[in-house]
């Protein structure tokens, strides 16, 4: 229970609504169990020449008291189910808020298929907790607790009697509980492989049907299934054994309340009224007693989703503000230092960036080339946080990147990948996705900067044209080209293109680049590039090799030293010219 205890201020900020449902919950109970002492009057009356009159006050009154319990029986489901839907969605609210704020690495280290797999299942199982558990669990204490003393009053032996049973309940209870939540978790843990598996089978359509391999994962997806059924099934085998033993047990009570109080009757001890209500009273009981046991079921589910969702929510932030944040940094120009940076992507790992200097003027073009895997995309995410360096810092404007507000930071640097990414949307709405008011005019520029604008004067409804998922309808260069567009409309002071021309024909890169020269005259920009052509104008060029600056200078510099540079360029220019003889 310990996990549910997290929940505890959802249950505060809906408090009022809960006692009211606590109140309704008592006052409908009050109904149900007048019930029974209204039988019990009027049967004992039946034994004495009572009048119809009498007979008909009972009847209406029983309607009447059965009405009214009904009544709030409704309101009390108006109150606890419709705050456990606010706390789900308060829940759901907080989860995807966190998840937003996560740092990149966790996102690296887990499967979509298993936050997936958080947010729908687990947080429905906590929600049955909220709601149904914590509803039939304040219902079935509270009309045990009247129920039992009202038994007590009529004959306390005979009610000893009839809960005799109750502990041998109280043992199965807890036996079945630790059953339920063991299997539970393994189902849950088997449902998550299940959504991570058919998010990578959506995603990666293109490559199952090019290598043919559908039967390969339907079959994969039906080993999966079977076993996700037997988990539930060896679920559903414990489960099923619940309720018979509940009925079983108050079987039991009831019989032995028929025995003893008929034997109670004989002697005079009780009335045939008496009894009557007493069996009524243990009809009344058989519910709080099932409830019990699928509450308990409930409770044990809710625990291992909770217990899950506590996991994700116990990851630290790592990247956010804190203490040493200067609020008061409302603009950043573009400086950039790398001051003695080291970096590695974890502790047990090698470093992939050792002792980096370096120093960007505002309004400089750094180009940075170097062999797959030397270091390059990690030296520029350390620029955009999307990690912190291992040692040393990185410097904006003369401030530590840690100290610079982080919405501040991000809105002022703009970060193209290589591997572009399109939502579902519209060719404007992906855009302008990093606006906060809408601008057509901004868009439309942007897009000319680009060299994207002809592309989407081409398109069916131009700007309005639905983009597919992950930008499936566009060419490898329209998403480059799309994605550049959106990372200028911000108008950031420090644009950084990581490799983002390489589905580009050099002819458009050239125009592109011819653009962004005009484009970025007073801002600060980083290219980094396997094309010597892309880079050869930049203010300055550094090679990065095996994580260290192994080279810098212009173009016409690194050519005379002869060196890693200069190597790719000659490289690079005999490939042209095989190209240009073929």
């Amino acid at each position: 229970m310990k996990n549910l205890f997290t929940l505890k201020k959802y249950f505060l900020k809906y408090k009022t609504d809960l006692i009211w449902g606590v109140v309704f919950i008592l006052v409908s109970n009050a109904g149900t169990v007048y019930l029974p002492i209204l039988l019990k009057n009027a049967i004992n009356d039946l034994q004495f020449n009572t009048t119809q009159t009498k007979m008909i006050e009972y009847a209406l009154l029983i309607v009447g008291t059965s009405i009214l319990a009904g009544i709030f029986r409704y309101l009390i489901r108006q109150k606890i189910i419709v705050v456990s839907r606010e706390i789900e969605y308060d829940l759901r609210g907080d989860f995807w808020s966190h998840i937003q704020k996560l740092p990149l690495r966790y996102f690296q280290n887990t499967s979509t298929g298993n936050i997936m797999s958080h947010a729908t299942n687990d947080i429905n199982a906590v929600r049955m907790f909220i709601g149904p558990a914590v509803m039939y669990s304040i219902d079935t204490v509270m009309r045990l607790v009247i129920v039992v003393s009202i038994m007590i009053s009529l004959n306390w032996q005979l009610t000893l009697y009839a809960l005799l049973p109750l502990p041998v309940l109280s043992v199965f209870v807890y036996k079945i509980g630790k059953l339920i939540h063991e299997k539970y978790i393994r189902i849950q843990e088997n449902f998550s492989q299940l959504t991570t598996l058919a998010q990578e089978n959506f995603s990666g359509i293109r490559v199952i049907k090019s290598y043919v391999r559908e039967a390969n994962e339907i079959k994969k997806w039906n080993k999966l299934s079977q076993e996700y059924i037997k988990k539930n099934m060896k679920l559903v085998r414990v489960q099923a054994v619940i309720m018979p033993i509940l009925y079983i047990i108050t079987g039991l009570s009831i019989i032995i309340v028929i025995w003893i109080g008929g034997i109670k009757v004989i002697e005079k001890e009780m009335s045939i009224g008496d009894i009557s209500a007493f069996v009524v009273y243990l009809g009344i009981l058989i519910w709080p007693m099932i409830a019990f046991g699928w509450v308990m079921n409930i409770i044990q589910q809710a625990e291992a989703s909770m217990k899950r969702l506590n996991k994700i929510f116990s990851e630290p932030y790592e990247i956010d503000d804190s203490e040493q944040t200067i609020h008061s940094i409302k603009k950043i120009k573009g400086e950039i230092e790398f001051r003695n940076v080291s970096f590695k992507y974890g502790e047990n790992l090698p470093a992939v960036l050792k002792k980096i200097n370096l120093k960007i003027p505002v309004g400089t073009t750094l180009a940075v080339i170097g062999h797959t895997g030397s270091g390059k995309t990690s030296l520029v995410n350390l620029i955009v946080r999307l990690y912190d360096p291992t040692e040393g810092e990185v410097l904006i404007d003369g401030y530590n990147i840690k100290n610079i507000p982080l919405d501040i930071l991000r809105t002022n640097v703009s970060l193209v990948p290589q591997e572009s990414f399109l939502f579902s949307d519209t060719v404007f709405g992906n855009i302008s996705y990093g606006l906060r008011e809408i601008n057509e005019k901004k868009v439309k520029e942007v897009s000319a900067i680009a060299n994207f604008d002809k592309d989407v004067e081409s398109f069916p409804d131009g700007y309005q044209t639905i983009v597919g998922e992950r930008g499936i309808t566009f060419s490898g260069g329209q998403k480059q080209r799309a994605s550049l567009a959106r990372a200028l409309a911000t108008e950031p002071r420090i644009l950084i293109l990581d490799d983002s021309f390489s589905a580009v024909d050099t002819h458009t890169e050239e125009e592109i680049l011819k653009n962004l020269r005009n484009y970025m005259k007073e801002r600060t920009s980083i290219i980094i590039s396997h094309r010597i052509s892309t880079v050869k104008d930049a203010d300055l060029i550094v090679v990065i090799d095996n994580g260290i600056i192994a080279e810098r200078g212009t173009h016409d510099e690194l050519i005379a030293l002869n060196g890693i540079y200069a190597d790719l360029h000659f490289k690079q220019l005999l490939e042209k010219e095989l190209e240009e003889l073929s």
